[in-house]
C-alpha cells in the first residue's frame, strides 16, 4: 500500500480524499491543515495540524500538496520536499521553470522525489502539446480553456485585500476554434483566444474601482486578457457561482505530404475541476513513489515520467490489454 498524506484541505484536498477511495493500492494517512483540526470536516480522514507532519515521517510515502499556486506552493513544496516525496499542482505557467529549479535542488540534496505542476493544464494538456508538436512539426498548437471556473485565478482574486470571495470563469473564443479546425492559419495573441469574467464579493467599504484595477492588471493572471469584473453579494455568489465545471481543448493543426491537412484534438469536459485535478495528482503520486523506490531523486514534471508509472497494473498486462 502507498501511504498518502493530504496537505491542505480545500476543494482540491477534498477531491484527493475522494479519489484515494477509488485506488485500492493507496491508503490515506491523514489530512494536514493550518486550521484547527477539530474544525476541519473531512469525509472520514483523520485531520492533523501542519505542525504534526514531520512526526509522521516513517508513516508517509508521499504528500499531495493541495495549496494554491499564488502563495502556498512556492513555499510549501520546497519545504515539505526536504522531508517527504511530494506532488503539487503549481499552475503559474510563467514561473514553472523557477519553481522546478528550486524544488529540484532541494529534492536532490535531501534524496526525495517531487512531481510538480501536475493536473490537466499544466499536466495532461502539456503532454498532448508535446505529442502533437513532435508528430506534426509543420503546424501550430493552440490551447483553449473553458468555459469553466479556474481555481487558480479565483484564488488569486481572493488573495486581494478587501475581497471576501470570488469566482472566475475562463471563456474560450469558439469562433476562433472553428476557424482553426477549418484549416485557417491564424496568428493569435493571448487576448484573442480567451475572455475572463470575474464575480467578486467585497468587504463592506472596500474600494470597487481600486480592486477592479488590481484584478485586471494582475500579471500572469489577468493583464494579458480582456477581463470583466462583477461585484455581487455573497448570497448571489453562493447561489449561482459555486459549481466547479471546467474543461478545454488542445488543438494542433499541421500538414504532412504536400500540404495534406492533419488535425489533432484533445478535449476535456469536467463537471468538477478540483475532483478531476485531484485524480491526476493521485495517479502521479503513485509514479512519485515508484521513482523514489528507484532512487531517481529530484524534481519531475509530466513530461519526464513514463505513462506506465501512473498505473497500478503490471507492465505485461498493460502491453497485453492497452497496446
Amino acid at each position: 500500500m502507498i501511504k498518502v498524506a493530504i496537505v491542505g484541505y480545500g476543494n482540491l484536498g477534498r477531491g484527493v480524499e475522494r479519489s484515494l477511495k477509488q485506488n485500492q493500492d493507496m491508503e490515506l494517512v491523514g489530512v494536514f491543515t493550518r486550521r484547527a483540526p477539530e474544525n476541519v470536516a473531512t469525509e472520514g480522514a483523520q485531520a492533523f495540524h501542519m505542525d504534526e507532519l514531520n512526526n509522521k515521517r516513517g508513516e508517509i510515502d508521499v504528500c499531495i500538496l493541495c495549496g494554491g499556486s499564488a502563495t502556498d506552493l512556492p513555499v510549501q513544496t520546497p519545504e515539505v520536499t526536504k522531508y517527504f516525496n511530494t506532488v503539487d499542482s503549481f499552475d503559474t505557467h510563467a514561473k514553472i521553470p523557477e519553481h522546478f529549479s528550486k524544488v529540484d535542488q532541494i529534492a536532490r540534496e535531501h534524496q526525495s522525489v517531487s512531481v510538480i505542476s501536475t493536473g490537466w493544464d499544466p499536466g495532461l494538456f502539456s503532454l498532448n502539446r508535446l505529442y502533437a508538436q513532435s508528430i506534426l512539426p509543420q503546424g501550430g498548437t493552440y490551447t483553449f480553456w473553458g468555459k469553466g471556473v479556474s481555481q487558480g485565478h479565483s484564488d488569486a482574486i481572493r488573495r486581494i485585500a478587501g475581497v471576501v470571495d470570488a469566482t472566475q470563469y475562463t471563456i474560450p473564443n469558439n469562433e476562433v476554434i472553428e476557424k482553426l479546425k477549418g484549416g485557417e492559419k491564424l496568428e493569435l495573441s493571448t487576448r484573442d483566444k480567451h475572455f475572463r469574467e470575474c464575480y467578486v464579493v467585497l468587504e463592506a467599504g472596500a474600494d470597487e474601482e481600486a480592486i477592479r484595477a488590481e484584478i485586471v492588471s494582475m500579471p500572469n493572471y489577468f493583464a494579458d486578457y480582456d477581463t470583466e469584473v462583477h461585484f455581487i453579494s455573497m448570497d448571489e455568489l453562493n447561489r449561482d457561482h459555486k459549481a466547479m465545471p471546467h474543461g478545454g481543448t488542445v488543438l494542433h493543426t499541421g500538414t504532412t505530404h504536400e500540404a495534406t491537412k492533419q488535425v489533432i484534438e484533445y478535449n476535456l469536459h469536467l463537471d468538477s475541476n478540483p475532483e478531476f485535478t485531484a485524480s491526476v495528482l493521485v495517479a502521479y503520486a503513485r509514479a512519485c513513489v515508484r521513482l523514489a523506490k528507484e532512487k531517481q531523486f529530484g524534481a519531475f514534471t509530466v513530461l519526464d515520467i513514463a505513462p506506465k508509472y501512473l498505473s497500478p497494473i503490471d507492465d505485461a498486462t498493460l502491453r497485453k490489454e492497452l497496446l
